[in-house]
């Protein structure tokens, strides 16, 4: 039995050490300094706090590891850890994505409130009033289920948000940007979660839980990293929403300024006004289509109406007028015809390349596009020379 304690205070510390290390060398990365950085920093220095608050408790767990119930000590701390965990990894995903989603003020009341929870239920454990322990302890698993629900939810919405504003910020599929978010966030909750069968377990196999939370706090460090390292332009959609609200909500607009705004949106335009817009936009649009200016990808709806020469508005009501489809499907299309014809016509070159080439920052979104538009996969159109519907 003596072992079996060893070996769990062994990977005790091995999370111990592993937390620190991780809070540390989060804290150290510099974001940049932008009116949206504020929030990400406010979401980086939770994720650091995290794993300092994990550090904390594993060594508080090993400073009692002389308990003659240290399994059944080390259960109850975990659990702990996973109630933390839940809820300043939930705020900080959350903040990344929607800032406003969860209010400053009540996380702050519900972290005072775990705390509160976690401290009556250490001392319900060294108290020798077992029914006064059970009681602290079927409160605090019903809580813990309750906020994860409750965060759960908070997260969806949060999440579809973040959707809807990537795809009016960009003219492209970009949801990959933010699928590492909810796949780490499913990760996240399946972890705590997870912590519930192991109360029900024989102690000793936290052992088992308490190694695997070493493996997700290694890969969910190492993913936020990656994200404030590689995904810039996703801060840029979600720093651009962040910012627009914060002057709509801190600007009140005079009713001559009100009145100057609405003279400058379509609406606003009369019948030769928008024609004679109409056509610049329409010889613009030629000019860009001989440039190739299509395959440049990961820009804003507002650079690319900017390089046109005109408004997001006017060119969105351009192509609902006299196109009969929206820009981003227009755009689609003149990259898969362009990769149609370099599939035909550069044999050597790889697939993923050509689609890069044509404009596709992503394969898979490539692939599926290509076979929404074109009816086959880019393999099929190249291997049967542009026939797929002779070989079939």
């Amino acid at each position: 039995m003596l072992s079996l304690f060893l070996d769990i205070r062994l990977i005790q510390g091995i999370a111990l050490t592993v937390s620190l290390t991780l809070a540390v060398l989060i804290m150290l990365i510099n974001v940049p300094k932008t009116e949206y950085a504020k929030k990400l920093t406010r979401a980086k220095t939770t994720i650091a706090t995290n794993f300092l608050v994990g550090a904390f408790v594993f060594g508080y767990t090993l400073y009692h590891s002389d308990l003659p119930d240290y399994g059944g000590f080390s259960v109850l701390t975990t659990l702990i850890i996973a109630a933390f965990s839940s809820i300043l990894m939930s705020y900080s995903l959350i903040n990344l994505m929607q800032p406003r989603y969860i209010d400053s003020g009540r996380f702050m009341i519900s972290v005072f409130i775990l705390f509160v929870v976690s401290a009556l239920l250490t001392e319900s454990f060294f108290s020798d009033n077992a029914l006064f322990h059970k009681g602290m302890l079927v409160t605090a698993i019903i809580l813990f289920v309750i906020q994860n629900s409750y965060l759960i939810i908070i997260f969806d919405k949060a999440y579809r948000k973040s959707l809807e504003l990537l795809e009016k910020y960009y003219d492209e599929d970009e949801e990959h940007k933010v699928k590492w978010i909810r796949f780490c966030y499913i990760l996240t909750m399946l972890t705590t979660m997870f912590v519930l069968i192991y109360m029900f377990l024989p102690q000793n196999l936290i052992i088992i839980y308490n190694f695997f939370y070493i493996l997700y706090m290694v890969y969910f460090a190492g993913n936020f990293i990656s994200f404030l390292g590689s995904h810039k332009l996703l801060l840029d959609a979600f720093g651009h929403s962040a910012f627009s609200e914060q002057r709509s909500f801190r600007k009140k607009k005079t009713a001559k300024e009100r009145k100057h705004e609405n003279e400058n949106i379509p609406g606003g335009l009369n019948t030769d006004d928008v024609s004679s817009e109409f056509s610049a936009i329409e010889a613009s649009l030629k000019k860009w289509v001989s440039e190739k200016k299509y395959r440049e990808y990961d820009k804003s709806r507002e650079e690319t109406a900017h390089e046109i020469g005109t408004t997001r508005e006017m060119l969105q009501l351009y192509f609902s007028e006299k196109v009969g489809e929206d820009f981003r499907t227009w755009r689609t299309r003149l990259r898969i015809n362009d990769a149609k014809q370099m599939l035909l016509e550069k044999k050597e070159t790889s697939i993923n390349l050509i689609g890069e080439i044509a404009g596709f920052s992503d394969r898979s979104n490539f692939h599926r596009q290509f076979t929404k538009f074109v009816g086959c996969t880019p393999k099929k159109w190249r291997d049967t020379a542009g026939n797929p519907d002779a070989a079939a």
